[in-house]
């Protein structure tokens, strides 16, 4: 007994003894470890975008502008814009195809689905993609995917995607090239908010003639009254959201109207001004006027 006792003693003092050369050793094991997994993430990565091919042709100079390589993470995931963005810079990332094609983009989130939908139909529609159609839309309990399929030359720049997206405080977190064709990203919404204006109690604004809805931020305010001139045909309707574009009332008047005087409803963020039957009604300026505060 005294003896596995004094064994005990022994060995407890020589592992206190050899602690710091352990961490030492343990550390420089990790960051090794890291080092190359870190590597294989972002290797892999690169290899999504440029083609085996051209990847074998370039390899050294690849490893050159992506060193340091943790510079091309954040926390634990690669910074994929970062690496798509040293790409393009670097001439290799080719976007364009020989003919035109049918060009397949999916977008996922875990952040609410209309909202969504809204925030991307706006970022498509601002970089110029009017023509496309919904291919698939699928929810489930932790994320929503929707699918869309248009004719193009070119593949989707991301670096112009996140530059719209950032506007209205969404991000991209990941990109998957499956082909040249076929494009798949996840998208941030945690900070998301329509890029829309923003009316402010006391301060006229004015709703310019156009075809689509107007979408306005009435966070702020209280109250708001419209007016068109003499020469519209305006049959208002009004519809109302909350932070995440769920629908809370709307509005109808199927009378020609000059003036309306509107409350907004609790929790109301967004409101949509239209006309019952077309916007080609509303020939001129609508002139809001915003009052109140909350």
């Amino acid at each position: 007994m005294v003896k596995i006792f004094a064994i005990i003693v022994f060995l407890s003092i020589a592992l206190i003894a050899d602690v710091p050369s352990r961490d030492v050793q343990r550390n420089s094991i990790l960051a090794d470890n890291t080092s190359i997994i870190s590597d294989t993430l972002l290797t892999s990565k690169i290899k999504t975008f440029v083609s085996e091919e051209e990847f074998s042709k370039n390899e050294e100079f690849i490893k050159l502008i992506f060193a340091p390589e943790s510079e091309y993470y954040r926390q634990e995931r690669v910074d994929v814009v970062k690496v798509v963005q040293t790409l393009k810079d670097n001439g290799l990332l080719n976007l364009f195809f020989d003919k035109p094609q049918e060009l397949t983009l999916s977008f996922r989130t875990s952040g609410a689905p209309l909202f969504f939908v809204k925030i991307m139909g706006d970022t498509l529609r601002n970089i110029g993609y009017y023509r496309y159609v919904t291919a698939e839309s699928n929810l489930d309990s932790t994320e929503f995917t929707w699918t869309i399929v248009l004719t193009a030359e070119y593949a989707t720049d991301p670096l112009i995607l996140q530059e719209e997206l950032a506007k209205s405080g969404c991000g991209i977190i990941d990109i998957v090239k499956a082909k040249p064709t076929e494009w798949k990203y996840s998208i941030d919404m945690s900070k998301a908010s329509l890029n829309i204006p923003i009316l402010v109690s006391d301060e006229e604004f004015k709703l310019k003639r156009s075809l689509y809805a107007h979408w306005l931020n009435i966070a702020d305010i209280q109250n708001l009254s419209i007016k068109s001139s003499f020469r519209d045909d305006w049959y208002p309707n009004i519809t109302y959201y909350d932070k995440q574009l769920h629908l809370l009332s709307v509005m109808k008047k199927d009378k020609k109207t000059r003036n309306i005087f509107l409350l907004m409803p609790k929790g109301a963020k967004y409101i949509k001004i239209s006309d019952m039957y077309t916007l080609k009604n509303v020939k001129d300026n609508l002139i809001l006027r915003p009052t109140g505060s909350r």
